[in-house]
């Protein structure tokens, strides 16, 4: 929420995530290069209130909906050694603080994947408010953070010569979000 200013009477309220305009997505490094997937199906709630401390974040992402636009590697993502999206096929994430930290937004809250919580913390911009012309207002935002998939169980992997692996640990997440206020 840093960047554009906005009159937080207008930000103060409920907003629910609109899927058709987001986008939730990850990025981890296979060999040498980055490799960029996604999820089709999330939802999610944002509340903003009068100050930061009394803002929250509550949504939820279909992991049988990853896309990394290749259906072999959509498979394995969705077996055991990855997200395992039989047994676990909901991440979610629910804030615990949204506060400022070194100029930015951070919130701050329990990340849930395969079954595993853990406290992490997503640096948020707001890009903006505007009216679509049907009376709705809308919000962007951009949260990003970056996590260790196999503190979450996510360990599949492929070794290679001189102790290397096939895939990263580091995966960064992202969310682009267009979200509609609640009337």
């Amino acid at each position: 929420m840093s960047g554009t200013p906005v009159d937080i009477g207008m930000l103060t309220g409920v907003w629910q995530i609109d899927p058709a305009y987001s986008e939730v997505s990850f990025t981890v490094r296979h060999l040498m290069v980055r490799v960029r997937g996604g999820f089709t199906r999330f939802s999610g709630t944002i509340t903003v209130g009068d100050e930061p401390a009394r803002s929250s974040v509550r949504a939820e992402v279909d992991t049988t909906s990853v896309d990394s636009r290749n259906a072999e590697r959509d498979e394995q993502v969705r077996a055991v050694g990855f997200l395992d999206t039989k047994n676990h096929p909901m991440a979610s994430f629910e804030s615990a603080r949204v506060g400022r930290k070194d100029g930015r937004y951070v919130v701050e809250g329990q990340l849930m994947i395969r079954g595993a919580m853990h406290t992490v913390a997503f640096d948020l911009f707001l890009l903006g408010v505007e009216t679509d012309g049907s009376g709705w207002v809308r919000a962007g935002f951009r949260a990003y953070s970056r996590i260790s998939r196999s503190q979450f169980g996510v360990t599949g992997n492929v070794p290679l010569s001189g102790g290397r692996v096939l895939i990263g640990d580091t995966v960064t997440l992202e969310a682009e979000i267009q979200a509609v206020k609640e009337r």
